[in-house]
């Protein structure tokens, strides 16, 4: 075991010295838990087999079904469903030797009643009185068209066929491009998408733009569509508003037959407040999943949490966690909310000292948590990725365990959307600095692997606005048509591109974006609510603009997918080594070096510049690769792609520079 003078995270980063014994503390009580519940268990995996035991499962040895619910508060439990006609009195369950409520059904004589399809519930008996549930472990979850009412389904099929059961690379360790998308607004029709319209028309168009991977949102069962499946229900069950779950697997077979990772946004952070559809109050007390009282209560989300502290807590989640792995051979998960789960206080502070990390409103539990999810993941797959949605900073959060770190593979730059919206907000383009520009987006712990994004699927939602309609606001409406000459027009894409470009290049270890974002979607997304006449208006992807030959949002589309292959073909973000070659505060010049690649950025509002010299790391021939004022890309066309460029003897570049253009060069020789 590592003392707190050894541990790796502590010896990369002299600050956390003082907090040694806190970071050991916290690897410790890791351990610990660990020790016990391989002790009972046998190994974490075992432990994460509740599914398989919790909820319908068949018995091969007696033939038939059990059901079986953890409800320690109940007083009694009946099963009910189509197969008995909803009576509460003919199937009440036992509690057997674990503790648990359970029911068995014998095969031969339920086959023609117990279906595929039919729906079920439980019926709770508490100090609440009786109330009809839905079994906390179901796996598909259905709404009645005409009462709205949500209930269990039975879901008997085959087991799926998988063919690419896994994406043909080492998710973890693989260079990272991921496109955030959405199944239900995947598609322009005013309407929800589904699983077939995803894997059929989204997956195509995917790969065609470089990515190598998708993280796919509001997977889990939600009662309320406009939560973008961040309330959800049914933890166990795949979002039946899109397809079943065998869709759900063919759309994830499809990705990794075409070279694409599938990661799941997975929300373990809290959970729907709803009594009738959720876990809140399910055995008639209030602590059953969730802390008791204001601790249990996220007043922001208006949401439940988990007690992260309690074994049967633990296990469901971590059970939740395998199945996903396990049953729809997902690549990995990025787990949302963690800064709200980490601190008692939800992240709502300001993050200015490492006490805040460590001495103040840290909860341990969770903490413990995180680090047993981590250990799972890998443990199942080891190729698997785990992603952690963190502002907060926590030092040691994509730092392996053994480290002293939480174990998450890479965690999101979550300040760089932030400060991009804030500086469109804020600042005019002649106040631009370099400075600041390169302190943000370089501004990550050492050895922590981070995402980096320029804007978050939050800043397109209703209430904000993306970064192109920032840039461009309504005149996108009126001079988007590639004959139209407009300066507001001009500038916006030209900055789109730049903001795009120095962020992958310089921001982290992977990159990001968010559905619709790469060609500069005009639009907010609003889901569909009584305020806006559920519609679903703005509750899509309006992919003809983009294909559109007569319109400008192809300029863009054209140069995300350059930008990418760029990226992915020269292996830029294989390494985390940044070089500094040129910071010209002067001209608003930035020029870096990563993986022997120039990046070079020109910020002025209007100066170009003639025989612009700057000495290179290395002497030679370099050729541009990459040039954003292309006229392939909506820019003006004023540099000459097929200029050859040599440095000097004193290893100087000279360049011509026009202004708000970013280029890239290549070293040849």
């Amino acid at each position: 075991m590592n003392s707190e003078n050894t541990l790796p995270l502590i010896k990369d980063d002299p600050w956390l010295s003082p907090y040694a014994q806190d970071i050991l503390a916290r690897k410790n009580r890791y351990l610990n838990q660990r020790q016990e519940i391989v002790k009972h268990y046998g190994s974490l995996s075992n432990f994460a087999n509740a599914y398989q035991y919790y909820g319908v499962n068949f018995d091969q040895e007696r033939n038939g079904w059990y059901y079986r619910e953890w409800a320690p508060g109940a007083s009694k439990l009946y099963l009910i469903g189509d197969f008995n006609h909803w009576d509460r009195t003919t199937h009440p369950m036992d509690i057997n030797i674990h503790g648990d409520w359970e029911i068995f059904l014998p095969y031969n004589e339920y086959k023609d009643t117990f279906v595929h399809q039919s729906k079920i519930k439980v019926t709770i008996f508490s100090s609440l009185g009786r109330h009809d549930r839905i079994p906390a472990f179901i796996k598909r979850v259905v709404q009645d068209p005409n009462s709205n009412d949500f209930a269990g389904q039975l879901w008997f099929t085959p087991d799926y066929s998988w063919t690419y059961p896994s994406a043909p690379f080492d998710t973890s360790k693989q260079e990272l491009f991921i496109y955030e998308a959405h199944v239900g607004m995947a598609q322009e029709k005013e309407g929800i998408g589904t699983y077939i319209e995803f894997t059929e028309e989204l997956l195509p168009r995917i790969k065609n733009l470089g990515y190598n991977a998708i993280q796919l949102m509001a997977i889990m069962e939600h009662p309320y569509y406009g939560s973008f499946g961040y309330h959800v229900s049914n933890f166990f069950a795949p979002s039946s508003r899109f397809g079943t779950p065998e869709e759900l697997k063919a759309l994830i077979n499809k990705a990794h037959e075409l070279g694409i990772a599938v990661i799941m946004d997975i929300v373990h952070s809290h959970a729907v407040k709803n009594f009738a559809e959720g876990l809140n109050e399910f055995d008639g007390t209030s602590n059953q999943y969730f802390h008791e009282g204001s601790r249990g209560y996220h007043d922001a989300w208006d949401s439940k949490l988990f007690n992260y502290g309690k074994w049967d807590v633990q296990r469901f989640l971590l059970s939740n966690i395998k199945y996903w792995l396990d049953e729809f051979k997902f690549d990995g998960f990025r787990f949302d909310g963690v800064t709200s789960m980490l601190y008692f206080h939800h992240g709502y502070i300001s993050f200015n000292h490492y006490d805040t990390y460590f001495k103040t409103g840290v909860d341990w539990d969770c903490e413990t948590y995180l680090q047993m999810a981590n250990e799972l993941i890998k443990e199942v797959n080891p190729q698997a990725v785990s992603i952690a949605e963190d502002v907060s900073g926590m030092p040691g959060i994509s730092r392996s365990l053994a480290d002293g770190g939480m174990g998450f593979d890479y965690r999101l730059a979550m300040g760089l959307p932030d400060f991009w919206i804030k500086i469109l907000k804020e600042k005019s383009d002649e106040e631009w600095d370099i400075h600041e520009l390169w302190n943000v987006l370089i501004n990550r712990r050492f050895k922590e692997r981070t995402i980096a994004y320029a804007e978050s699927h939050d800043q397109a939602m209703v209430g904000d606005k993306t970064i192109a309609f920032w840039l461009m606001d309504s005149s996108m409406y009126f001079h988007m048509m590639k004959d139209d000459n407009n300066i507001i027009i001009e500038r916006g894409l030209a900055l789109h591109k730049m903001i795009r470009l120095i962020t992958i290049a310089l921001g982290g270890d992977a990159y990001l974006n968010f559905m619709g974002n790469e060609f500069g979607h005009p639009e907010w997304i609003d889901f569909p609510r009584q305020g806006n006449n559920w519609s679903y208006k703005y509750a899509r992807r309006q992919w003809s603009l983009a294909d559109s030959p007569r319109l400008k949002y192809q300029f863009l589309l054209e140069f995300d997918n350059a930008m990418i292959h760029l990226m992915r073909d020269n292996k830029v973000l294989g390494t985390s080594i940044v070089n500094q070659v040129n910071m010209d505060q002067q001209n608003n010049v930035m020029i870096f070096e990563r993986n022997q690649l120039l990046f070079v950025f020109n910020f002025d509002v209007k100066k170009s510049i003639f025989g612009y010299k700057f000495k290179v790391p290395q002497a030679g021939k370099y050729q541009l690769i990459l040039n954003t004022d292309d006229k392939e890309f909506g820019g003006f066309g004023r540099i000459d792609l097929k200029t050859e460029y040599f440095t000097d003897e004193l290893q100087y570049l000279s360049i011509y520079l026009t202004n708000r253009t970013a280029l890239v060069f290549k070293i040849l020789e």
